[in-house]
């Protein structure tokens, strides 16, 4: 699998915000990552 094609900047927020390592989130599959942003939105929302 190859890695997600985003940006070094967006990679950092991603890792930052979801509180996951740089690695496993350039390897991650899209439909994974969509998910998990998902759930940390609504996450947020509900705050």
């Amino acid at each position: 699998m190859k890695p997600l094609q985003i940006s070094p900047e967006t990679a950092l927020k991603l890792s930052k915000s979801l509180n996951l390592p740089l690695e496993q989130i350039m390897h991650m599959p899209t439909p994974v990552l969509l998910r998990k942003l998902a759930e940390a939105e609504a996450q947020e929302n509900t705050k």
